[in-house]
């Protein structure tokens, strides 16, 4: 026969034998409800008085059974089940109407300490929980809701095993983390998460997080080392809101969230900051610059010697084209023409924190510095909102178990650039997509796209920063040891930017956006001028002597073995 939720209940709570609804821990069974479902996680005296308060209206409201089945439907029950239905469907893969009385018994049991009674954890546990359950039917008998005879034809239920690599299981599993690790940033503790009933609305959207992990599965390398790691982050510009988070593979093997906890060299992805920089101080997109690798410049009284990716040599171009093909020996004089403070400035203005070390030295152009994934998404979709910082967020809002308002989150943004120097800045990194070492990002996209590569010294990590009007993604591709090459991952033995990252970014922006109308980028404002003008001798450069012979990265670790 079937039991109700209530006769679980009695059958647990057996000092409800006097008619009190005393609970554990000196709180009643009302004021454990009205914890979880009404109040925020703050602990302090007002919050008592609160309690006490909502308490003494439910019971004024609500009768004791519809309390406590208000009650069931909000607590935990272990193996990451929240409420007695979902419990149900755990232990015994049924509803909770559909339960047996023995069925009903052993969720009663386990629900005193799950990590106590669940048979799954151990031998001792499955021992205590067959003493348990007989002491819940011995308990139902004596408050004759069973005969005597009906409890001498239960049977002990079977009862499903554990599933240890459902819920985070694969990159589900870096999401739910960091969902949690916010959630306590936010003050809710892990009892009132584990136990409160909450409903958590994030910013997540199903499309767009099923378009990253299918993005990555498909577009990424197909074979790569344990040591390998790709990651994303999609923001909505304007808002901060995390649409989409790719941490990493599978959240059982390694639970460093490749998004949001790992750092690595940003590489060329640093450019667009010099280039703001530049646009603030009037340095147009038309400036002529010199090309030629390597160039050599002062750092404080040593030689900073430049070179381009593989020593190509460039010749006199504008920041504009620069911009497109990524030259090295351009961006470090525009960074040191515009003031290595300003460019510092404009990383953090756009988005990246104080906790990521910037040095205001020559190579703060080249991205020297180790940003987290999350942070470039952020910088790019400040560009994307034509200037417009808002701070990245995931949590939308925390529901109690009544489904009140627990807390909500609120859109934080601020204008930290000039729509006309976002606008050129736009225009810029359209070539990069359109010309330049960006464009496997935009083919077929049909809608336009801006963004930038990056790729560091030996190709130890690479990224594809990129956006639409819609959304802002960052996307990259990195090693545990950030001195070891990518070089020959999944079949590429050469791996930049424009590789793996810029075609998991063009994968997952087309199924992202797939059926949105296309909208566009404002048009360019041309500051500083929309006529050529030369920047050849604007910093000064020491003898390229200094720079010593160019060496790839394939001869140096030749180099190396030889050593050794």
């Amino acid at each position: 026969s079937a039991v109700s939720p209530i006769g679980i209940a009695r059958a647990l709570f057996n000092n409800l034998k006097s008619g009190s609804l005393n609970g554990q821990g000196g709180s009643t069974i009302t004021q454990q409800y009205a914890k979880t479902a009404f109040l925020t996680p703050e602990r302090t005296i007002t919050r008592k008085v609160k309690e006490l308060i909502i308490s003494m209206k439910l019971q004024n409201q609500m009768s004791k059974d519809d309390i406590l089945e208000s009650y069931l439907n909000t607590i935990y029950f272990g193996r990451g089940s929240y409420g007695i239905q979902t419990a149900s469907e755990v232990y015994f893969g049924k509803s909770v109407s559909k339960l047996s009385v023995s069925q009903a018994a052993i969720l009663a049991s386990i629900l005193r300490s799950p990590g106590y009674y669940d048979p799954s954890y151990s031998k001792d546990n499955a021992t205590r929980l067959k003493a348990r359950w007989q002491y819940v039917i011995d308990g139902m008998v004596s408050q004759e809701w069973l005969t005597k005879d009906e409890a001498a034809k239960l049977s002990y239920p079977i009862i499903r095993d554990r599933v240890t690599s459902g819920a985070l299981a694969g990159p589900k599993g870096y999401v739910m983390s960091w969902v949690v690790h916010e959630l306590t940033k936010l003050g809710f503790s892990e009892a009132q998460l584990q136990t409160g009933g909450y409903v958590i609305k994030t910013t997540l959207e199903k499309k767009n997080q099923e378009a990253a992990v299918k993005a990555m599965d498909t577009r990424g390398p197909k074979k790569a080392p344990d040591s390998f790691h790709a990651a994303l982050v999609s923001i909505r510009p304007g808002t901060g809101e995390v649409v989409a988070m790719y941490g990493g593979k599978d959240y059982l093997v390694t639970q460093l969230n490749g998004a949001t906890q790992s750092i690595t060299q940003a590489g060329s992805s640093f450019k667009p900051f010099a280039l703001v920089a530049a646009l603030e101080q009037g340095i147009p997109l038309t400036s002529i610059w010199s090309g030629k690798s390597p160039q050599v410049f002062d750092d404080v009284g040593k030689p900073y010697p430049v070179f381009n990716y593989s020593n190509e040599q460039e010749g006199d171009i504008n920041l504009l084209a620069a911009t497109a093909h990524s030259i090295n020996t351009i961006f470090v004089p525009l960074g040191i023409k515009a003031g290595l403070e300003n460019v510092v400035d404009v990383a953090r203005r756009a988005g990246i924190p104080n906790t990521v070390a910037l040095m205001p030295t020559p190579s703060i152009s080249l991205g020297v510095a180790s940003p987290h994934v999350i942070d470039m998404a952020s910088a790019y979709a400040t560009f994307a909102a034509n200037g417009t910082y808002a701070t990245p967020y995931i949590i939308k809002e925390v529901l109690g178990s009544n489904k009140g308002v627990l807390y909500e989150g609120k859109i934080q943004a601020q204008q930290a650039f000039q729509p006309d120097v976002m606008a050129d800045v736009t225009y810029a990194l359209q070539q990069v997509t359109k010309y330049g070492t960006g464009g496997a990002a935009a083919s077929g996209v049909n809608r336009p796209v801006a963004g930038k590569t990056g790729t560091t010294t030996d190709n130890a990590s690479a990224w594809f920063n990129g956006y639409t009007p819609e959304f802002a993604t960052t996307v990259a591709m990195f090693r545990d040891d950030a001195t070891q090459s990518l070089n020959g991952i999944g079949g590429n033995y050469t791996f930049t930017g424009g590789t793996f990252p810029a075609q998991v970014w063009n994968s997952y922006t087309k199924l992202a956006q797939k059926g949105m109308p296309a909208t566009s980028f404002p048009e360019p404002a041309n500051v500083g001028g929309s006529e050529p003008v030369s920047y050849l001798d604007a910093v000064p450069t020491l003898d390229p002597a200094l720079a010593g012979k160019y060496e790839s990265g394939a001869t140096k670790k030749k180099k190396l073995a030889a050593k050794q």
